[in-house]
């Protein structure tokens, strides 16, 4: 198992994301959270097993992601040779390709 460490972009979507349910349904809040969690361990276990779907990004060579369970995010990662380093945690609706470029 690599450790896993988050961009400073990747932290500011996940205070994005709890701040907005923090403030549309707070009780959600505690799954969201927990959610991303889960995908974090699943990752650091298995990082292979996230979609290339947008792996054709020559700043992000490798780039995978998982989806989170019950909730529209997917967590964008990088498998380095002592970490995984995820890069963004992204609303399935938003403008993925755009994101990614920042």
């Amino acid at each position: 198992m690599l450790p896993v460490r988050l961009r400073e972009r990747a932290l500011d979507d996940l205070d994005a994301a709890a701040a907005y349910y923090d403030e549309h349904a707070a009780h959600m809040t505690p799954p969201f959270i927990d959610a991303f969690l889960t995908a974090k361990t699943h990752i650091a276990h298995h990082p292979r097993t996230g979609s290339k779907k947008y792996a054709n990004n020559p700043r992000l060579k490798g780039l995978r992601f998982w989806l989170l369970t019950d909730f529209p995010y997917a967590v964008f990662y990088v498998e380095r040779a002592s970490h995984i380093e995820i890069v963004r945690v992204l609303h399935q609706s938003s403008d993925i390709p755009q994101h990614l470029q920042h």
